[in-house]
C-alpha cells in the first residue's frame, strides 16, 4: 500500500477525553477519518466527533469494553464499515488505581489488569489481524514504569506488560511494513492525573522535567502523530514523552 497517497483510517481508543481526545483530533488534522472509541461516556465521545467534524474531518463514535474480544472486534468492524479499513490503531484506553502494595485491594488490581493488560492485548490482537499493510500501531505505557512513584505499583506493573508486548508484536508483523511502538507519557495535565492531587503535589511534579511544566495532552498527541505518520524507522520501541523527566 502506498501510505503517502492512500487515505489512512485511525481507530483511537479512550478518545472521549484527555490524551485520547487530543490524539483523535490531531490525527484528524492529518486527514485521517477517526473511529472515536469510548467505554461509557457517549456524550463526551460525541463532543470529540463534533470537534473533528467542525474542523472539516470525519469521525464516528463507537462504544466497546476493550477487554471484551467480541466488542473489540465490533469496534474494528465499525471502522471498516464506516471508512473502508483500518491503518492506524492508537490504544490510549486504560484505568488508574493507586494504592501502596501493602494496602492494594486485589479485586481492584484484577479490574485494573483486565483493562490495562487484557484490554491492550485484545486491541493489539485485532490490530495484528486487520491493520492494512503500511499501517501503524501505538500502544500506551507510562513513564512511571521507570519513575517508580510510590502507590503506582499495580498501574506500573500493568504498563510494564505493555512494554513487553509491544516489541514482540512488532516482530510478529515482520514483512507487512507495520510499525508497532508504545508512548510512555510522564505527568500530564489530564483530569485523570490531576484528580485527588493537591496543588503542592502538582507543583512538585511540574518542576521535575527540565522544561519546567506538566505535559499537555497535545504534547503527547504530537508524539503519536509522528509514530503514526512519518516516523517509519522507529519500530518496537517505547518512546518516553515526558519532557526529559527520566
Amino acid at each position: 500500500m502506498d501510505i503517502q497517497n492512500t487515505q489512512r483510517v485511525a481507530v483511537v481508543t479512550g478518545a472521549s477525553g484527555g490524551i485520547g481526545r487530543a490524539v483523535a483530533e490531531r490525527l484528524a488534522r492529518d486527514g485521517m477519518p477517526v473511529v472515536v472509541h469510548y467505554a461509557g461516556n457517549a456524550a463526551r465521545a460525541e463532543e470529540t466527533v463534533a470537534s473533528i467534524t467542525a474542523g472539516g474531518g470525519r469521525a464516528v463514535a463507537a462504544r466497546a469494553d476493550v477487554a471484551d474480544a467480541a466488542q473489540v472486534q465490533a469496534l474494528f468492524d465499525t471502522a471498516e464499515e464506516a471508512f473502508g479499513g483500518v491503518d492506524v490503531v492508537v490504544h490510549t484506553a486504560g484505568v488508574l488505581r493507586l494504592a501502596p502494595v501493602a494496602e492494594q485491594d486485589l479485586d481492584a488490581l484484577d479490574d485494573l489488569l483486565r483493562t490495562n493488560v487484557r484490554g491492550t492485548f485484545a486491541v493489539a490482537q485485532q490490530a495484528a489481524r486487520r491493520v492494512r499493510d503500511g499501517g501503524a500501531v501505538v500502544t500506551f505505557s507510562t513513564s512511571v514504569v521507570k519513575l517508580a512513584f510510590p502507590g503506582y505499583a499495580g498501574y506500573a506493573a500493568s504498563k510494564g506488560a505493555v512494554d513487553a508486548l509491544t516489541p514482540v508484536l512488532a516482530r510478529e508483523l515482520r514483512g507487512r511494513d507495520i510499525t508497532v511502538n508504545s508512548v510512555a507519557p510522564g505527568p500530564t495535565a489530564t483530569p485523570l492525573f490531576l484528580e485527588g492531587k493537591d496543588q503542592e503535589t502538582i507543583d512538585r511534579l511540574a518542576a521535575q522535567p527540565p522544561l519546567g511544566r506538566l505535559g499537555l495532552p497535545e504534547d503527547i498527541a504530537e508524539s503519536v502523530a509522528f509514530l503514526a505518520g512519518p516516523g517509519r524507522w522507529i519500530n518496537g520501541q517505547t518512546v518516553y514523552a515526558n519532557g526529559g523527566i527520566v
